[in-house]
């Protein structure tokens, strides 16, 4: 399954340009993509309306920062080096945080057990914020979490 935004269901939800509600370190989201593209400046007043977008507009509005000059990325007045082992633990907890929303769960369950790729994606951490290495890990870590809390439900 090719995860793309413009996919047909359950690909185009799991996109990170799909529209869903979480919180991430109390700041409002409506998709994994503000986020990230928020990451790439370090006003934190910015990011928190970078999050509140999706889909393409989001793109946009993280694309006028140059942030791959220093591969340097920012949350909430941190720096994250881009091939740090905190930047990776930083994307865990923003997908984590992503897991807390049904609509993006619900895609999750009807992906079922497909394959999942990223044909637009990047691959060298130097050029995105997210390689498609980072983006399939994440999903297929949240299937296996959502796998567990359903195997769990059913035991009790």
């Amino acid at each position: 399954m090719d995860i793309y935004s413009k996919g047909s269901y359950p690909a185009c939800a799991l996109s990170n340009f799909a529209p869903h509600h979480f919180v991430f370190d109390g700041v409002e989201c409506a998709s994994m993509e503000g986020l990230l593209q928020a990451f790439k400046t370090k006003n934190f007043e910015m990011q928190k309306e970078i999050c509140k977008r999706f889909g393409k507009y989001a793109k946009i509005t993280g694309s006028g920062h140059n942030w791959q000059r220093k591969q340097i990325l920012y949350w909430h007045g941190v720096e994250y080096p881009r091939k740090s082992e905190a930047y990776q633990d930083l994307l865990t907890r923003a997908y984590d945080a992503l897991f807390t929303s049904q609509s993006f769960r619900d895609a999750l369950i009807a992906a079922g057990d497909a394959s999942f790729t990223h044909s637009r994606g990047r691959k060298r951490q130097s050029e995105t914020i997210l390689t498609t290495s980072e983006f399939i890990g994440q999903l297929n870590r949240l299937r296996l979490k959502l796998k567990e809390i359903n195997s769990k439900k059913k035991d009790h």
